[in-house]
């Protein structure tokens, strides 16, 4: 530190000093105290730049990996294509699909069943009476009219509420409307089935005549107006006159008993429709020619012709008839049926046209029958579902680029930066591990295979043998001691060598190509195998009949009673009640403190007896008490408090040592692929990675399902290195770079804190020595003044220096 002095010439001057530069001097030698403290905070803050910049690289990766390791991502999407989009459409293919060639033939489509009830001319008339109606195998449904819903939109609206399974809209056109029903299932099975019906409209509009040709050279002629249909009820009557002619009557019903009027013909008994009107015109010989159309939509109007041209033909006339009813009977448009194909032969239904499954996983839509071949044969149409290498090889060429730019930014740490500084991270421990989880992970062989995990903690020990083959080798393992003249080609795990270690132990000794390992992870115990061939030539064949037999853990099973007159109770699982255990049992009551109460192990104590004994005399306010039935013994744990305050949380760590369970271990291959490089990536000097895309679409073709192993499985080689990322990563609380990030921000905490304190104390001394400096050249200046005050008193004292001649 340098030293700081007062600079003011004569000390007599009366100039004095410069108190602030004075002042800004000492505070410069006291803030050199802070210089290391924020040389080192600014270190720590570059460090945390690189740390976050680092973390957002490991998490891109760790998305790259989920996308790899999702059993729903992108290895398992599926394309798919048709030979005929015409008659058939792919619409999805989902991860349970299988790649595959399938042919596909369509016979006919599926029908959704559908009718109509018979037109009205006014959508708006008053309908009466009832409908009962069901689809398919559903409950059938009655409808009756009343003041709410006697229109045909009151009506429709009933079915569609009814639960029939209909739905029923009403269609207009520019003549009649209609009410459409259409079945809620499609195929045969949602045929719709009109039980009763005795739907009527009460429409009563009268039939006006609207006249057409008159005079001239043509004959006069008119229609009437349009009613629904030909089963419409008719009443009143239409005068028609020819010319200067008498006019005639023409009314509908029959004679009456007082005779006909005079000019007035009748329709007769019974006929009231408006063909029976026509027919009654013709053969009234009136001079004029009636004729009923029945139009597209089945309404149908009466036109009437003079036979007499000109002007003597003109007609007149008068219609006084109404269409007073219409019973709405329902028709059958188009009656439900099944599509009918075959997929590969072999002849299937489907009760829709968009087919789910029939091809698992694959959904497709039929569009029309196939096509009829020259010898009349139906068209064979192919359907190829493949996997989607396209993207797959996307996903892992981005993988690839985004962990080349994590091991950059991680590799630059170690040099300096433009101006010869060193960067942040440079000789930092955590880089060295940034780099050794990088490769560890990335060399990190793929096991070929696996037996099923094992519970951990239930004192297991394994029987039986496995064979394996592999490059035309095959060794048997039997777990157990050898006999006097051991098998050919059979290793033993050795006399009481009964755990998956020592079966992994005996594989590995059997020297044939394969290396076995143990993983325990999320309390169970798996053993793996990998081949130490990559591809095809080094698949694993492996026939496992090994036992696993383990002690039986006793489960607990709540009431869950909560009730403030009940207490909550729970049971353990019934077993032998002379059966022995070992463990102990956890008890809370309410939001007391667990209490541990342990498995007596005395002779003839450790059975369900001795630990309902041990739990009630315990006296952690439960009761304890074993019952009987079928040979069975269940011990009941009850609180000694009802409602929730004495509700009961139970955790038994007890097993039965007498009841076992056995277990045998199957094996699963899932990937004959055991590194990257048999995905054609590679690893550098530096630890970058180059993707050869030739051979990653050589295996994708050639081995789809070791690809999805290879990332997908339990103990492979993707799930293992997407860990890694999170073990390593800013995504756990424990990973390298959170560590390092949570250790430098405690470290900033204190020198952030050490610094603001010595400003404090720089600040505090800064104001005390600027008053201290200011008071003393005050007196610094003043000191001339005091020096001539003293002369003059010493002069008028001794005379001294005074002036003789005046």
């Amino acid at each position: 530190m340098g030293t700081v002095g007062l600079n003011f010439g004569s000390p007599t001057s009366g100039q004095g000093f410069d108190v602030s530069s004075t002042v800004s001097s000492i505070m410069a030698n006291l803030q050199g105290v802070e210089t290391p403290w924020k040389t080192q905070l600014s270190a720590l803050e570059a460090q945390d730049t690189t740390i976050s910049s680092l973390g957002t690289l490991f998490s891109s990766l760790s998305n790259d990996m989920s996308s790899l390791t999702d059993l729903t991502g992108i290895l398992a999407q599926k394309t798919g294509s048709s030979s005929d989009t015409n008659a058939l459409s792919l619409t999805a293919a989902d991860a349970t699909a299988v790649a595959g060639t399938h042919t596909v033939t369509v016979t006919n489509l599926a029908q959704t069943s559908s009718g109509y009830l018979a037109p009205i001319v006014n959508a708006s008339a008053k309908l009466s009476g009832s409908i009962t109606l069901a689809a398919g195998d559903g409950q059938a449904q009655t409808i009756t009219l009343n003041s709410s819903n006697n229109t045909l939109a009151g009506l429709a609206a009933a079915i569609n509420s009814s639960g029939a399974g209909i739905t029923a809209s009403v269609l207009t056109d520019s003549n009649v409307s209609r009410l459409s029903l259409v079945s809620g299932t499609s195929g045969a099975a949602g045929q719709i089935s009109v039980l009763s019906n005795t739907i009527s409209a009460a429409t009563d509009p009268t039939l006006k005549f609207t006249a057409g040709n008159t005079g001239g050279s043509q004959n006069s002629s008119g229609t009437l107006t349009t009613v629904a249909g030909a089963s419409d009820i008719l009443t009143g009557d239409i005068s028609i006159k020819v010319g200067t002619g008498t006019a005639v009557d023409v009314v509908v019903g029959a004679v009456p008993s007082g005779g006909a009027a005079a000019n007035t013909i009748y329709t007769g008994s019974g006929v009231n429709t408006l063909a029976g009107v026509a027919s009654a015109i013709k053969n009234a010989n009136i001079g004029v020619t009636a004729n009923v159309a029945t139009n597209s939509d089945g309404s149908q109007s009466l036109s009437i012709v003079s036979n007499t041209a000109g002007t003597a033909g003109n007609l007149t006339v008068q219609s006084n008839l109404a269409d007073t009813t219409t019973a709405l009977g329902y028709i059958s448009s188009t009656a439900g049926k099944d599509a009918a194909l075959t997929i590969d032969g072999v002849a299937l239904t489907s009760s829709s046209n968009t087919v789910t499954n029939l091809i698992p996983g694959v959904t497709f839509q039929l569009l029309a029958p196939s096509a009829t071949e020259s010898d009349n044969s139906l068209e064979q149409i192919q359907v190829v579902i493949g996997n989607d290498n396209t993207d797959v090889e996307s996903a892992i060429n981005q993988f690839v680029s985004d962990y080349n730019a994590l091991i950059s930014g991680v590799n630059t740490q170690e040099g300096d930066n433009s101006s010869g500084v060193p960067l942040p991270l440079f000789g930092s421990p955590t880089l060295t591990l940034l780099q050794q989880q990088l490769l560890s992970g990335l060399n990190t062989a793929n096991p070929n295979g696996s037996l099923d995990p094992i519970t951990t903690g239930l004192n297991t020990t394994l029987s039986g043998s496995m064979s394996i083959a592999v490059g035309g080798t095959t060794e048997n393992v039997v777990v157990g001691a050898a006999p006097g003249t051991p098998a050919a080609n059979t290793v033993y795990t050795g006399s009481g060598a009964n755990s998956l270690s020592d079966l992994a132990a005996a594989i590995n000794k059997a020297n044939v190509g394969v290396t076995a390992g143990v993983v325990t992870s999320d309390g169970q115990q798996t053993l793996t195998l990998l081949s130490a061939t990559a591809g095809s030539n080094g698949a694993l064949s492996v026939n496992s009949s090994i036992v696993a037999t383990s002690d039986t853990p006793l489960t607990f099973t709540d009431s869950n009673t909560t009730s403030t007159k009940a207490a909550d109770s729970g049971t353990l699982t019934a077993i032998p009640g002379t059966d022995a255990l070992t463990g102990s049992i956890s008890i809370q009551v309410g939001s007391g403190a667990a209490q541990t109460v342990d498995v007596p192990t005395g002779s003839g104590e450790n059975t369900l007896m001795g630990l309902a004994a041990a739990i009630t005399s315990a006296k952690i306010g439960v009761s304890a008490s074993v019952s009987m039935s079928d040979n069975q013994s269940t011990l009941t744990i009850t609180s000694d408090t009802v409602g929730s305050a004495g509700a009961l949380t139970v955790t038994p760590n007890v097993l039965d040592t007498t009841t076992l369970s056995n277990q045998t271990l199957g094996y699963v291959n899932s990937s004959d692929i055991n590194s990257l490089t048999s995905l054609g990536i590679s690893v550098n000097n530096d630890g970058s990675l180059t993707l050869d895309a030739s051979s990653l679409d050589s295996v994708l073709n050639s081995d789809y399902s070791s690809v999805v192993g290879f990332f997908q499985n339990a103990n492979g080689w993707g799930q293992g290195f997407s860990k890694m990322l999170t073990d390593t990563g800013t995504g756990s609380p424990t990973g390298v770079l959170s560590l390092a990030s949570s250790s430098n921000s405690s470290i900033e905490s204190t020198l952030n804190a050490d610094i603001s304190r010595e400003q404090s104390y720089i600040s505090a001394e800064q104001s005390s020595l600027t008053t201290e400096l200011n008071s003393a050249n005050q007196i610094m200046e003043q000191l001339p003044t005091e020096l001539d005050g003293v002369n003059e008193l010493y002069s008028a004292i001794t005379g001294y220096n005074q002036q003789t001649n005046g």
